[in-house]
């Protein structure tokens, strides 16, 4: 359908912003990896990507984000399946408590945190009133992945709560009056009509994961070097825009396929979802 002139208006501001704060530095970042530091055409620095160094520097990122990905699914899928079959006044007050963690600033909650898990901190503070002794909890991947499952669970908890809470109630109680119980209806109805809500939010809780560098940087003290650590330090430290564009761009394309992957495995399913209940719907 043709939109008409006053759409196209309405439209305009959108496309403006797309277009200074999404084109535009896709532009610079792709300039700036493909040239060197006279502004001639280079592949060095997605050529010094792929060595050794940064490609170990890159596969600990994945681990790390992975390892808190799968975290944040563990805890937030039971999480989302009890608040989905709560009332709604116990909805509302979970999602806020969920939430308050989003008003929180990043800073302090990683200082928070740096004070928790510190030689000195609340933890070993206890364990050493009990005589447990004291645990290094502070500058370790474990730290890293703690911050990480903290800072970012809600992002994981949202999408699938949201569609958990818009599965018909019409389908759990067709399962259950046809003898599924409780898990039956886990397995069979709620979580097959989950997957989209699951793949939206391993992709929230993947993409900063793996892109983080103040989390690894204060609760791993430096030691741990991480990919977005790799971008910070080129791009503060050493003034190499060139180089940290070109981490930026090989990092951002990674993202994007594993992306595009798990789309379409979900769209794969979807499509595959909505051709059984035509069957049956034409069966009947």
């Amino acid at each position: 359908m043709k939109r008409t002139f006053l759409q196209r208006c309405a439209a305009a501001p959108h496309l403006v912003w797309c277009a200074l704060f999404i084109i535009a530095p896709l532009f610079f970042v792709a300039y700036y990896a493909f040239t060197d530091s006279s502004g001639a055409f280079s592949t060095e620095n997605i050529q010094r990507f792929f060595t050794a160094e940064y490609l170990s520097i890159l596969l600990n990122s994945v681990c790390l984000a992975l390892i808190a990905t799968v975290v944040c699914l563990i805890i937030a899928y039971p999480l989302a399946y009890i608040i989905s079959r709560m009332g709604d006044k116990g909805q509302r007050m979970m999602m806020l408590l969920i939430m308050i963690p989003l008003w929180m600033n990043f800073l302090i909650t990683t200082y928070s945190w740096m004070t928790i898990l510190q030689d000195t901190g609340i933890i070993n503070s206890i364990l050493s009133f009990f005589g447990l002794g004291t645990l290094n909890m502070i500058n370790t991947p474990g730290a890293i992945v703690v911050g990480m499952v903290f800072c970012y669970l809600p992002y994981m908890v949202l999408p699938i709560y949201s569609v958990m809470a818009g599965i018909d109630k019409s389908l759990l109680e067709a399962s259950r009056d046809l003898g599924c119980g409780t898990l039956g209806q886990l397995t069979g109805v709620i979580m097959p009509m989950s997957v989209s809500g699951v793949v939206s939010g391993i992709t929230m809780v993947f993409v900063p994961s793996i892109s983080t560098f103040y989390i690894s940087q204060k609760l791993g003290g430096g030691k741990i070097q991480l990919i977005g650590d790799s971008i910070e330090s080129q791009f503060i430290s050493y003034n190499n825009y060139h180089f940290g564009a070109a981490l930026s761009l090989v990092l951002m394309i990674l993202i994007l396929i594993s992306t595009a992957i798990m789309n379409y495995f979900t769209d794969e399913d979807e499509k595959g979802r909505e051709k059984r209940d035509t069957q049956r719907r034409a069966l009947k």
